[in-house]
């Protein structure tokens, strides 16, 4: 791929990312808390596996 194709290719995921951030507020702050939430649970997961080996 030609570096130009991949610089603008680049330019306008940018410009769709941001286009959806405008017009869809509420379907992207749902997204941000199922990321956080999934991130969370494998911490929390993660956790309490160490804490099992370790006692």
């Amino acid at each position: 791929m030609p570096p130009r194709l991949k610089k603008w290719l680049g330019y306008a995921l940018i410009a769709f990312v941001i286009f959806y951030l405008l017009t869809q507020p509420a379907t992207v702050g749902n997204l941000v808390l199922n990321v956080f939430a999934g991130l969370g649970g494998a911490a929390n997961s993660l956790s309490t596996f160490v804490n099992t080996i370790l006692l």
